[in-house]
Parts: C-alpha cells; structure tokens; sequence
C-alpha cells in the first residue's frame, strides 16, 4: 500500500509498504477514504511532537473510510460501512474512557499520525471502538471531517462553554477549518455569532456561514469592535485557538462572568494572563483538546440534519501534502484541505 510518512524535520516520503494483515479480535480494517490536514499535521511535519516518537512515522490525524473486515468479536459494524476514526489510540481500560472522557485517556502518547503511525496510508487496522460509523448517504469526505474539525468545536462549545442560544460568542479564525465549524455550530444553537478573519476576501465567506458580524483583526482591534458591538458589556463565549497574538484582547473580550475555551496555540505556546481581571471579572478559563466518541456521534447527526457542513477549501492527492502543509502553515485557506485516497 501506499502511505505518507515523515522522516524528519519538514522531510516527507511517499512510501510503499505491507498492507496490514486480517484484523485482529475486535478490530476493524478500514480502507481509507479521505484525511483532512489539521495544525497537528503541521506541528508533527516541523518536528513539533513535544514526545518522544519513532521516525518514519506515517502521518495522518484525521480520517474516514470504508470497512473492508472485520475482527472477531465486532459487533454493531459491517463490511461497506462509512466509518470516522478517532483520532488517538485510547486504552479503553483506564477511568475517563470508562466514564466516557476519551480525550482523558491515561494512555501516552498515543495521537495518530503525531505520535503514532496515522492514517495517510491506503489501509489500517483499527480497534471496533474507535470506529465511529457515519449515517446512511453521507461522504467520506464529510465523514473524514468528524473526529477533529466538526467533532473539537462540538466538544469545545456544548460539553465545555455550555453554549445555549441567546448567549453571544466570538470564533476567532473564521476562516480555518474549527473555526468555519464553529460559527455554523454556534449559530444553529440559536447564539449571536462574532468571528475574526485576516481578510476582507474573507468577510463574504464568514457571513455565509453565519456569522453576525466579520471582524478583520488586522485592519481594527476586534476587543475594541466586540466591546462597541455589544454595549461594553462583551460576549458570553470566547473560541480561542490562536493563541499568544489573541489571548489578552480574549480576555477583554469576554462579559463579566464570560467563559474562554480553547484549543490551540498557532501564534505561541506563552501568553500574559490579567489575573486581577480574570478573578475580579470571574471569568472562566477551559482548556480543552479534540473530542470524544460521544462529541463524534453527536456531530454526525448534526451533519444527518445539515446543521453543519464542512467547508472544503481544496482537495488533493498524496502527492500535493507538502505544499498543502505550507499553505496551512501560513494560514492560506478557508476551510479544510482533503487528501482523497
């Protein structure tokens, strides 16, 4: 099979290796359909892995495809279905994955395609229970856009912030993939939607989506436009994935009270926090990290019922990864870029 492995820092291959044998007892083996490239892909290209991690390592974080076998003991799965992966190797044994908590698995290191060979290959063997299948009709290019793009803002705003309609909420990077997710996320819970872009060729598209009001926050302070848009009194919700060159104008952002949930850090991993008004203001911080299994379904049937789509900025082949890795590096895209296998 063919398969995209890193070999070092910002070095790529495109490899033939063994296909995977049967699947073993409760596993499945998928043929890969699509994967769509996230910043983890970007991190894990440069070298960025924070662990410890054998190279050539396949890559791959995010992923869908079509059931070819299944292992004995699998249940409730068959041979044809569309199926989203999740997105790390969880033990299935541990406290949080008993509770339900995947993102809290105690197992380490254990992200594919970052720590672990990912799905940038033409065929995986996966555990049954990390295979999440995907309502009748829908693509595996949809289905490919589940586990990280529509299933992370679905963690970070509903089991997190709590949104609920009326509240008011600003997504910062309308025009990444989380972020296009997320306005239409927010927006079909019934909340005003603010968002931030780096263009004005962007507003039209952020408007489309949803979005209430485009903010191009390098042309105007976006705080400053928020503050001015809802009365001085700031959003219920803050979508914070940027990082350092956004967190203080987050802050201020935010109404008395207002909860901050992010997931990223694009723009640096250190940023100052205005302690006197994050306690003064009683504000509330939560960190938050992919999904879990429940988020995944949860945003299949949000696709099911078109309150969501993913916005496919481009689709390519396995040849075209390293310049498609560049173009999210210097946030050249609105949407998600596919690999279509």
């Amino acid at each position: 099979m063919r398969a995209v492995r890193i070999i070092g820092e910002r070095r790529l291959e495109l490899a033939e290796l063994d296909a995977p044998g049967a699947p073993r007892a409760g596993e499945v083996q998928v043929r890969i359909g699509a994967v769509a490239l996230n910043h983890i892909d970007v991190w894990g290209w440069r070298g960025m892995a924070f662990a410890r991690r054998r190279l050539p390592l396949i890559a791959g974080a995010e992923a869908a495809g079509e059931i070819i076998a299944l292992g004995e003991g699998v249940d409730g799965l068959k041979p044809g279905q569309i199926v989203a992966l999740y997105g790390a190797r969880t033990c299935g044994e541990c406290r949080p994955c008993q509770e339900g908590r995947d993102n809290l698995c105690e197992a380490q290191d254990n992200i594919y395609g970052f720590h672990i060979d990912g799905f940038l290959r033409e065929t995986v063997n996966i555990p049954a229970r990390l295979a999440v299948p995907a309502p009748p009709g829908l693509s595996v290019e949809a289905a490919a856009c589940v586990p990280i793009t529509i299933g992370t803002p679905e963690h970070m705003l509903f089991t997190n912030a709590r949104l609920v309609a009326g509240e008011t909420v600003l997504v910062h990077a309308g025009g990444s993939g989380v972020g296009s997710v997320a306005i239409q996320l927010a927006k079909a819970a019934g909340a005003r939607v603010f968002t931030t872009v780096g263009s004005d060729e962007k507003i039209g598209k952020a408007l489309d989506l949803g979005a209430d009001e485009v903010i191009n926050y390098r042309k105007e302070r976006f705080e400053a436009k928020v503050r001015k848009l809802t009365g001085r009194k700031g959003v219920d919700v803050v979508f914070e994935h940027v990082g350092a060159d956004s967190w203080a104008g987050s802050l201020l952002s935010l109404r008395r009270g207002g909860r901050l949930v992010t997931c990223g850090s694009t723009t640096g991993i250190t940023a100052q926090t205005n302690l006197f008004m994050l306690y003064q203001q009683q504000l509330r911080i939560f960190g938050s990290f992919g999904c879990t299994i429940a988020d995944m379904h949860s945003a299949m049937a949000k696709l099911a019922q078109d309150k969501v789509r993913p916005v496919i900025d481009g689709v390519i082949r396995l040849e075209g990864i390293e310049s498609a890795l560049k173009r999210l590096e210097d946030r050249n895209v609105f949407g998600k870029i596919l690999v279509r296998m």
